[in-house]
Formats: C-alpha cells, sequence, structure tokens
C-alpha cells in the first residue's frame, strides 16, 4: 500500500518573508502532501524528525542547514543566494542525499530564462540589455536570479542595472536593441507566493528523488514528462 503520510518539513529561515509564506501554503495546501515539523533560524539545534530541509535564509544558514540534512540523511533544498563557490561546489558532489539548489526556484522563471538564452542566439549581433528590480530588503544587488539569467545570455554580471523600489516582488527584463528594432522580455513577480508555492512542489518531488545534486533543469524535464502523461 502506498504511504499517504505528509512529509515533514523543516524550514530554515522561518522568520524571513520566504519562510513565513512556506509555513502559511503548508497549512493551506494539504493537498501537496507536506507538514512543517519544524522552523529553524541560525545557530538552533534542532531534535524533530524530519523528511526534507527547505532553506531559504543566508549563505550561513544553508550551510548549516546543509550539514543537518546530511546528518540525518535527509533531503536539503535551498533557494538561498550569494552562496560562496566552495559551497556550491560541495553541493554539486553530494551522492549521500538529494540535493536541490537553484537561484530562483520558480518554474516560470526557468522557462523565462530558456527563452532568453534562444533570443540571445537568434539575435546575436543586438545590443544586449539587462535589468532587474527587487524590493528594499533584497540584500545582494545584482539578485542570483539576474546573475542567472546574465549568465544565459552571456552578458557580463557586472553590467546589470537594478532598482531597489518599496516591496517589489521581482521584475527582471532582457532587451535586445539594434538600429531598426528592439526586442524587450519580462518577468515580472507580483505575489511572493509563486516561489514559496514552487519551492513546495520540488520539495514533494525531491523526496522521491536518489541521492545527487538537482537543478530547475532537472525538475523541469520531471515536470514536462509529467504533464505528457
Amino acid at each position: 500500500m502506498k504511504n499517504t503520510e505528509p512529509k515533514k518539513v523543516l524550514i530554515n529561515g522561518a522568520n524571513g518573508k520566504m519562510g513565513r509564506a512556506l509555513v502559511r501554503l503548508i497549512s493551506e495546501q494539504p493537498q501537496l502532501g507536506l507538514t512543517v515539523a519544524a522552523t529553524r533560524e541560525a545557530g538552533q539545534e534542532i531534535k524533530t524528525d524530519f523528511d526534507i530541509v527547505i532553506d531559504f535564509s543566508t549563505p550561513q544558514g544553508a550551510q548549516e542547514a546543509f550539514l543537518l540534512a546530511k546528518k540525518h540523511h535527509k533531503a536539503f533544498l535551498t533557494g538561498t543566494t550569494n552562496l560562496p563557490a566552495t559551497f556550491l561546489f560541495q553541493m554539486q558532489q553530494e551522492e549521500k542525499i538529494p540535493v536541490f539548489f537553484a537561484p530562483n526556484v520558480s518554474l516560470s522563471v526557468y522557462f523565462f530564462t530558456e527563452l532568453a538564452k534562444q533570443a540571445a542566439k537568434m539575435y546575436n549581433g543586438y545590443e544586449t540589455h539587462l535589468h532587474e528590480i527587487h524590493h528594499v530588503h533584497k540584500k545582494d544587488a545584482p539578485s542570483g536570479t539576474a546573475k542567472n539569467l546574465a549568465s544565459a545570455v552571456n552578458f557580463p554580471a557586472e553590467k546589470v542595472t537594478y532598482e531597489r523600489i518599496g516591496e517589489t516582488v521581482g521584475t527582471h527584463e532582457v532587451k535586445f536593441s539594434s538600429p531598426w528594432d528592439e526586442i524587450t522580455l519580462t518577468h515580472q513577480a507580483t505575489n511572493r507566493d509563486l516561489f514559496a508555492k514552487s519551492a513546495l512542489e520540488i520539495a514533494t518531488w525531491l523526496v522521491t528523488c536518489r541521492a545527487g545534486f538537482y537543478t530547475m533543469s532537472d525538475y523541469a524535464k520531471f515536470k514536462l514528462k509529467e504533464n505528457k502523461k
């Protein structure tokens, strides 16, 4: 008989905007098959049993949460940005637990990035400009999403322009210009729940995966295959 018990989630960085959204959505959407086992902030010890750690915190908090997941042999998902290169390499080499990392966990942002990548190839020779807008509380600039987008279209991250305005959730714009025309691609997130809901959906998939390192590309392939059924 298939196990229908909800998977127990440890939310790392639960006092942040994303952490609070995750806690609320797990409560509001029982169909996801998840329950909050515990919440954690940097430096806290956890004795509660869990199936997966979802982390949206700080680089230090993410590394602590990763070690906690490894210690308990549980899945680990992080969307924390500005992580040290050594930590990224450590996650990429993981072979004992399933690990997922993306600077932006939205599937729509992933496909937007793929679209921009193809556009950059099509409009080779055009002048490229990349601009992003986030809320005033955003600590890294440009954002991790903008850096990933810049890499996808072969644009120097240091040339990304950015603004911090009010409570803007996140807007990313890629513009290709020539003397004859201009093409603009834009993704605008209007509600932070976009990212929280996507993170939870990825978590339900990740707990079924074998040990190893996963990205949005892996999850997108899974979703496309699932949608064909």
